[in-house]
């Protein structure tokens, strides 16, 4: 196990030295920081100075922050612990913190497990204990004390969205959206969203008769699945989900960061989740280095790129990954001269491509859009991107792409008919075809596009059905075709004509 060191501090051994606040209060130099008041896990360290006069106004303590990664359990449920052994009331009892005081946080007051008391054991707790749980900030000396993200007493930088303290919050990017859970035949579940590896302050509300379960995929590929089915904290892939499970709806809160990509699922039907959450770019540029230089000699220039780098894998992947982020601005290419040493007579020219004035260069050349993938509901059409350039003779080669690094290369995907796919829509029921007894009614049935007209292209075999059986529940008396013609509906006529076919169609002429 890693020892617990003092970071981020400069630390003072020797009373040999004393600053001008030292000399004009007469203070004697600050001392030796004391032991940490925790092993590991985050303590406090004090020195203290003495007064050399009777007109000492400042204090003569100060304290800082010794901390170090390593998670050795929680200190104010230790200091709870340690006072199993002692009788209360008689008895011995199991005790278990109290968060969160908001009149003292910084005494020590606990709970007997199993009952309904609660004791305030210490008036203060021990140095370094957090004041809150969803804080940094801890006690010293019975006080609360505030604590930036740089573990600095005193310090307010606080960590952005996304994890990085003193952000700028340009390392993640919010995703909110709402989800109507539809489950198709077949299916006892729905997918509401996938959430990243390394998201953080993810919330999400379910209203309906749905609930929530939550699978877990690692960049290993090691799944695992976490069924929500009472209130409470539960852990996965070394993350804390709060659930909560209230008579109207079921409410998820992941402070994070996610320990592995997170899909979140329903089961059962027609419920609404809304969700958020802050989602990392994985995938950045980073500058490559120069490539190498357009001449051998007399002159010329090199530039740098842009790759898309995967921070999860460590990998270079295509661009589109990074073009995925709006945030995300390709760095333009830098360009600096090289090989500026004459060729030498002996060995002529070696210039691969005398560039100049008069001579254009290289450039991003496309091919045309390939057609659709699909015809509706959002496809992608693809083309070809090289470098090109002119050869002394004018004819135009293909080169290497270092060369057409100078401007941006055009994109090789583009997305194409978004529009929605039409669908079929169903009008009202005609009334029955007969007064009294068992009939027929129909509807009309008609295909729109996304633009609301009535248009072909809808999928046959899904087409709802045109006409059914009904049943008027009133008797008949008389035969049918001696009802009065004022009784008949518009349809009657039609649907003898229907039961009469030897083959019946489905629409009404």
């Amino acid at each position: 196990q890693q020892c617990c060191g003092r970071q981020h501090f400069q630390w003072i051994s020797s009373r040999t030295a004393r600053s001008e606040e030292d000399r004009d209060t007469l203070w004697d130099a600050w001392g030796s920081w004391s032991e940490c008041s925790r092993t590991c896990g985050g303590g406090a360290s004090y020195s203290l100075r003495r007064c050399l006069s009777s007109n000492c106004n400042t204090s003569n303590v100060t304290f800082i922050v010794c901390d170090c990664p390593v998670d050795s359990g929680d200190f104010r449920a230790q200091q709870c612990s340690a006072h199993a052994d002692v009788r209360y009331q008689g008895q011995f009892h199991e005790w278990l913190p109290v968060y969160n005081d908001p009149d003292n946080p910084c005494a020590l007051k606990c709970k007997a497990k199993g009952s309904g008391l609660l004791m305030e054991l210490a008036p203060k707790v021990l140095d370094g204990t957090r004041c809150y749980t969803e804080s940094l900030d801890m006690c010293i000396s019975g006080m609360c004390q505030i604590v930036g993200c740089d573990h600095e007493l005193g310090s307010a930088v606080k960590e952005d969205n996304c994890g990085v303290c003193g952000g700028d919050g340009s390392s993640c990017r919010l995703v909110r959206g709402h989800y109507k859970s539809q489950h198709a035949s077949g299916k006892t579940e729905d997918t509401v969203v996938v959430i990243p590896f390394k998201s953080r302050h993810v919330r999400l509300i379910l209203k309906g008769p749905d609930h929530l379960y939550v699978e877990s995929k690692t960049l290993q590929g090691v799944k695992g699945q976490c069924i929500l089915d009472q209130s409470g904290q539960y852990q996965l892939e070394n993350t804390t989900l709060d659930y909560q499970k209230l008579s109207d709806k079921e409410v998820l809160r992941i402070p994070g960061p996610l320990g592995a990509d997170f899909t979140i699922q329903v089961s059962g039907p027609d419920s609404i989740i809304q969700y958020i959450f802050y989602q990392p770019i994985v995938h950045r540029w980073r500058e490559t280095d120069f490539f190498p230089c357009s001449v051998t000699c007399g002159g010329g220039y090199q530039l740098t790129s842009a790759e898309c780098f995967d921070l999860r894998s460590g990998r270079v992947v295509v661009d589109q990954y990074c073009h995925y982020y709006p945030e995300n601005s390709k760095p333009k290419p830098k360009l600096q001269e090289c090989n500026m040493e004459p060729c030498l007579a002996s060995d002529g020219y070696k210039q691969i491509m005398p560039y100049d004035l008069y001579h254009p260069l290289p450039q991003w050349e496309s091919s045309p859009w390939t057609a659709c993938s699909t015809s509706c509901g959002g496809g992608i059409q693809t083309r070809s991107v090289s470098c090109v350039e002119e050869d002394m003779q004018g004819t135009v080669i293909a080169t290497d792409e270092w060369k057409c690094l100078y401007a941006p290369k055009m994109a090789i995907l583009q997305p194409c008919n978004a529009f929605d796919c039409p669908t079929w829509m169903a009008q009202e029921w005609s009334p029955c075809t007969v007064t009294c007894g068992q009939g027929l009614r129909y509807r009309v049935v008609l295909c729109i596009d996304h633009r609301g007209l009535h248009a072909g292209g809808c999928n046959p075999t899904a087409k709802p059905h045109i006409k059914e059986e009904c049943l008027v529940t009133v008797p008949c008396y008389k035969a049918i075709d001696t009802l009065p013609v004022e009784a008949k509906p518009p349809w009657h006529k039609q649907a003898i004509a229907l039961d009469e076919e030897t083959v019946v169609t489905e629409e009404p002429e």
